[in-house]
């Protein structure tokens, strides 16, 4: 009697447990759900329900059943072949409801079976790519997708944002941002901040002003936007946040387009309602083709902005590169934590951009706390904590002389995720140590690459000092443990890069990671000792997600370029280099892919002779 009534008890809980499960799993997403994301009261924290999983974008899950412990035993439980190709995969998928979501190559999404991996339904928006593609910078990618209301919202690169049904894909509304033949694409994942969907857009490397949209969940209805640069003057100006940026500009600036774009970076604190956004360098990038420009900052480029959700108006912004000259912009992610200060708690936005610098920030005022370099920097001495300007060395604004600067143009950390885990309290921050060669050119010339203003490298560049950190022997890419609350690399190991992959962590004391050649590995997160490794023999990696699905904890990532594939979205592994969707679990013995064959096409300016060890790289947005 005893061991029956035990066996039917233990029964009846995992019943219990089950249906809660799946409770929480189809519960409606809202703002209220997704402003409890990440705290002790989610209900709902088997899902990812945002791209950053959290409002506050810290990619951290409080799953753990997956841990130090077992973290060896991982292994593939299913693949799905997302598609034929055409750039990197990027996307962020999101969980709810017993469904994955994602999107792939020219903007098409999916929704399966989370479980499984069996296709519910599938979108694509039929971009015409053809025309589209010589329009685009930098790639045919997609960060991710929104979900709120019973909606997934998706970018499509051509210049749309879609509201479509989460059951059925049914398209709801559709917005115009703007079109591809005024260089404008879209490729970040929207945020949803209260009743609103945000989305900025890209195309920064070409004469684009940037700007960043709010948009009515119901309807579709745009409710404002803020242009992260100035227009022409003799227009007027949209606000007097326009008005105070225009007299940091010189000449004719606006004929350029300004840049300013806004191609990723972005988090929501529902408290304060201010949506936080990180903009784009400015246009050309060279300084002299911007006009009589010397000694103007250029706002709102290179800038973390903090607009009012409810008006789109400016509350406060903090410039991390004044007088942008080397592409060094302030796109990258954005990270909200309340964060122990010197013996005292604020509530801060912290930046790894491309410049170098770890960027703290009281996310209220907009006032600087911390820029200490993550990485070796060339180009600047520091930053001062009282004016928060930059220490620039005279020689780095080039002109007819090449140099040779820290970090490289693509940045030492570009749009690969970082993640922050409050048990270690470590960012783990996928970091570039390399070098770029910048010489001005005598004109600006336009290619699908970007009118950059930049030049031929003739003679010996100067090569200035740098500080920080100085690389791992023989390492370009590395994943870095920096502990932000007193600016110091707790560890680091070989593999990684700012471009490409990302990290989550988890309370489990894991890192998952993948990186951009085609590994998958989990690492303690404490220690950064390397647990599991793996080659999905694919390239072009997106994020890491982690979510659990019947009491059960899966990792899921995309990856691959790919080719044209003879099943468009089959779930067969044997598809030839067609990139795929990965979900990984404990004890999983599903085959990877085959490696796959060298992609078709790629991006980026062609090879120039930037000095050795560190290649340049090409620019990403």
């Amino acid at each position: 009697m005893k061991r029956t009534t035990w066996l039917v008890g233990g029964l009846f809980a995992a019943s219990v447990l089950m249906t809660n499960l799946s409770a929480q799993q189809s519960r409606t997403v809202d703002a209220a759900t997704l402003k409890a994301a990440g705290t002790t009261n989610d209900p709902m924290s088997g899902s990812w329900l945002s791209y950053g999983r959290t409002q506050g974008e810290t990619r951290y899950s409080p799953l753990n059943q997956i841990d130090t412990s077992n973290a060896a035993k991982l292994g593939p439980a299913w693949t799905y072949t997302v598609g034929a190709g055409g750039g990197n995969q990027e996307g962020t998928p999101l969980v709810w409801n017993n469904t994955i979501y994602g999107i792939t190559s020219w903007s098409v999404v999916f929704a399966l079976d989370a479980r499984t991996g069996k296709q519910l339904w599938r979108w694509d928006p039929e971009v015409n790519q053809g025309a589209v593609r010589p329009k685009l910078c930098c790639g045919i990618v997609n960060r991710g997708l929104a979900i709120s209301n019973g909606m997934i919202f998706a970018p499509v690169i051509d210049g749309r944002l879609t509201a479509l049904d989460a059951m059925t894909g049914e398209v709801k509304w559709e917005a115009r941002l703007g079109y591809t033949q005024n260089w404008v694409s879209v490729t970040m994942a929207p945020r949803v901040a209260g009743d609103k969907v945000v989305i900025g857009v890209a195309g920064g490397d070409h004469p684009v002003r940037g700007f960043i949209d709010a948009y009515d969940i119901a309807t579709g209805h745009r409710a404002w936007r803020f242009y992260t640069v100035p227009g022409d003057p003799s227009k007027g100006f949209e606000d007097d946040s326009q008005r105070e940026a225009a007299k940091t500009w010189g000449g004719d600036f606006w004929k350029g387009g300004g840049g300013g774009a806004v191609w990723d970076g972005m988090a929501y604190d529902p408290d304060l309602n201010l949506i936080y956004v990180g903009t784009g360098n400015a246009e050309p990038w060279v300084e002299k083709f911007r006009g009589m420009n010397k000694g103007k900052d250029d706002l709102y480029t290179c800038s973390i902005l903090a607009l009012d959700v409810k008006t789109g108006k400016l509350k406060w912004h903090y410039q991390v590169v004044p007088e942008d000259n080397w592409d060094y912009d302030a796109v990258q992610q954005l990270m909200l934590l309340d964060l122990n200060i010197k013996g005292r708690t604020r509530k801060v936005l912290m930046q790894a951009p491309k410049d170098g610098f770890f960027y703290i920030l009281d996310r209220a005022t907009g006032e600087l706390l911390s820029a200490q370099p993550f990485v070796q920097v060339s180009w600047a001495r520091g930053v001062d904590l009282k004016t928060g300007r930059p220490q620039v060395i005279p020689e780095a604004f080039y002109d007819k002389t090449p140099i040779t600067l820290y970090p490289t143009a693509g940045g030492a950390h570009n749009w690969s995720p970082m993640s922050y885990n409050p048990a270690t309290g470590f960012v783990y921050i996928p970091a570039t140590y390399g070098n770029w060669t910048f010489v001005a050119g005598d004109e600006v010339i336009a290619l699908q690459t970007g009118h950059t203003g930049l030049g031929q490298v003739r003679g010996t560049p100067v090569v200035p000092p740098t500080w920080g950190p100085e690389p791992l022997q023989g390492q370009r890419g590395v994943l870095e443990a920096w502990d932000p609350a007193n600016s110091r690399i707790a560890w680091r190991i070989p593999g990684g890069g700012g471009i490409g992959g990302g990290t989550v962590t988890t309370a489990g004391n894991l890192v998952f990671q993948v990186i951009n050649d085609g590994r998958f590995r989990a690492l303690s997160a404490d220690k950064g000792e390397i647990l599991y490794e793996v080659q999905t023999n694919r390239n072009g990696m997106a994020p890491p997600i982690t979510y659990m699905v019947d009491g059960k904890q899966y990792v899921a990532f995309m990856g691959g370029m790919g080719r044209p594939a003879p099943v468009v979205g089959a779930n067969d592994a044997k598809v030839d280099g067609a990139p795929m969707l990965f979900v990984f679990e404990i004890g999983g013995t599903a085959a990877l892919p085959a490696p796959a064959p060298p992609p078709q096409f790629g991006f980026g300016p062609p090879p120039t002779a930037a000095p050795k060890p560190a290649a340049a790289e090409a620019p990403h947005n």
